[in-house]
């Protein structure tokens, strides 16, 4: 199973498109910390259209009590400040991948730990989409251990 975290997502349409994508593929969807908005938002809903039902979504208040509650699973934290690919990692069953907020990206705690891998993108340009960078990895992972 694979776990798709997102730290304080901010724009609903994302935050819908990445449920409709866990709905997909059998992802976990964890929502950590403050929202940027509510998820009975009608932009949320809609992005997500009739798939919210089977999605596995939960919410987290703090990385620290997700961390605490999967000691034993792997934390992937994608940033554009890593050097590290996505596509040099072996994913396994289990495995957490945590995107940051839309307008700045995880915290310098997370952008620096071993785990932090990056998606190739030309230089001078700032981030992918949040939501095509969730779909990037995640098709990665199934390509790797089935979906």
């Amino acid at each position: 199973m694979i776990n798709i975290v997102l730290y304080e997502p901010e724009i609903p349409q994302n935050t819908g498109n990445i449920a409709r994508l866990c709905a997909c593929t059998g992802a976990s969807l964890y929502l950590v910390g403050k929202l940027g908005f509510s998820l009975s938002d009608k932009y949320t809903k809609r992005a997500g259209l009739d798939y919210w039902d089977s999605v596995d979504i939960r919410k987290i208040n703090t990385m620290d009590e997700l961390i605490s509650q999967n000691k034993d699973a792997d934390f992937y934290y994608l940033t554009t400040k890593a050097s590290k690919l996505y596509t040099d990692v072996k994913f396994k069953d289990g495995d957490f991948l945590v995107f940051g907020p839309e307008t700045r990206g995880l915290p310098d705690i997370y952008v620096k730990d071993k785990n932090a891998v990056t998606i190739p993108m030309r230089e001078g340009q700032r981030s992918l989409n949040l939501s095509n960078s969730v779909a990037i990895v995640t098709y990665e992972v199934i390509r790797q251990n089935g979906l």
